[in-house]
């Protein structure tokens, strides 16, 4: 359960606030997100990556020189708009175009493409790329349906490191494909999340059980099982992804692979290495050559008790975008120069004005500020009606979406109310 909050419809904007206060030396605050506090280079491509809060350190926490150039941050498990994404990815431009990455979910699909066509009508070449690693998500014939989980590391790494290089645009994005083709996720879970302000997980796993291949918002998986030993589990993670091979991997055996073994969030360190020890027993017996692993909370789920195995199959390519160096706040690998204090303040970005600011012109009449009074009231009583149901709106969507969609109509009707009081108060019709 998420026990500090105030408002938790502010919980993302305060969490992101003290994020970037905490990490002022890599990361700058800027209308939507973050970028890097020393910029983008002059002449690199900008990887902006995003999607909802409640996944630290995805997806902020991996902004920095070495991954990515910016990150857009929704609401708690919910896209961010593509105003912020386009806010983000303006301000992290550096005059070589973007790369918009996110997982593959609706909400970031509509909002990351319509961001990059703002982006291109502003004269910004811009591409978009959905990460889709989870086996649990679709089947292999249908594996551009599947969900982005915590492959989203190393196909961002693969990218933003190419990018370090200087490649242009499209290039990045063909690495961007590479990674993604040859990464695997799959996960299980022991309890939900809890939401800030709720009082009850978005789902629940029985005593004595455990939830397989569910997504990182608590959306539904493939089954149940029984509570495994760490040890059966460990097995049941690494079974899954021999099962399902890249297309131009044969076997295992003699293959190189990124190995990321994720926490969701409430298992502990100590027990993601018992199972670990299994993981790498289990890939070693197969063949498989271990590459610079990663243990640890990757990509979370507020508190849900959790774990996923991602492998990505690498080549001689993969492997050295693997091997990059990176320093961002939370996900830092090899060596690089002392970039010195950050300088300068963030590019000016153009953000639409507020919704709440009435357009000057004539005085409204008063059959009109009469009309316009009845839609704040009915407004308000919108705002009332979700504050009412905002839980059981969320427990409804996790039947088969994310769970936000209680906070997500409740923010959005409060600020509609909001804007509408404060037009009329200042004399619009």
């Amino acid at each position: 359960m998420t026990h500090l909050h105030n408002d938790p419809a502010d919980f993302a904007d305060e969490a992101l606030a003290g994020f970037a206060a905490a990490h002022a030396a890599r990361v700058r605050p800027v209308d939507g997100g973050v970028i890097r506090a020393h910029g983008t280079p002059v002449g690199q491509v900008a990887v902006v990556v995003g999607g909802g809060s409640g996944h630290y350190p995805a997806f902020a926490g991996l902004v920095g020189r070495g991954l990515a150039h910016g990150s857009a941050v929704g609401n708690v498990f919910a896209s961010p708009s593509a105003r912020q994404v386009h806010s983000v990815a303006t301000a992290a431009h550096g005059g070589a175009g973007v790369l918009l990455m996110f997982g593959n979910y609706a909400g970031d699909v509509l909002h990351f493409g319509e961001a990059a066509q703002r982006l291109t009508d502003d004269g910004i070449p811009t591409e978009t790329f959905a990460v889709t690693d989870d086996v649990a998500a679709a089947p292999p014939e249908d594996r551009r349906d599947r969900r982005g989980i915590a492959g989203d590391l190393p196909v961002f790494k693969a990218a933003a490191a190419a990018a370090e290089q200087g490649l242009p645009v499209g290039e990045v994005l063909a690495t961007a494909r590479h990674a993604d083709s040859r990464t695997r996720s799959f996960g299980v879970a022991f309890g939900g999340c809890t939401l800030p302000g709720a009082d009850a997980p978005l789902f629940t796993v029985a005593e004595g059980r455990m939830a397989i291949g569910l997504g990182i918002h608590g959306e539904p998986g493939i089954g149940e099982a029984p509570l495994p030993t760490a040890d059966e589990a460990a097995a049941l993670l690494v079974d899954t992804l021999l099962a399902e091979l890249p297309d131009d991997v044969p076997a295992p055996h003699g293959q190189r692979a990124a190995v990321v073994l994720n926490g969701l969030g409430a298992v502990t360190y100590e027990e993601l290495f018992v199972v670990y020890r299994t993981v790498a027993r289990l890939l070693g017996e197969a063949g498989v050559r271990i590459v610079e692993p990663e243990v640890g909370e990757l990509v979370t789920s507020f508190d849900m008790a959790g774990v996923s195995l991602t492998l990505t199959w690498l080549d001689d390519r993969l492997a050295e975008l693997w091997a990059a160096p990176a320093d961002t706040p939370a996900y830092r690998k090899g060596v690089l120069p002392d970039a010195g204090p950050p300088t300068g303040s963030p590019p000016a970005v153009a953000t639409p004005a507020p919704a709440d600011r009435p357009r000057a012109g004539e005085p409204a009449a008063e059959v009109s500020r009469a009309a316009a009074a009845r839609i704040v009231d009915a407004l308000s009583a919108v705002a009332a009606v979700v504050d009412e149901h905002v839980e059981e709106l969320g427990r409804i969507d996790a039947v088969a979406g994310d769970g936000d969609h209680g906070i997500g109509m409740q923010r959005g009707a409060h600020a509609a109310a909001s804007a509408a009081r404060k037009a009329h108060t200042a004399g619009a019709g």
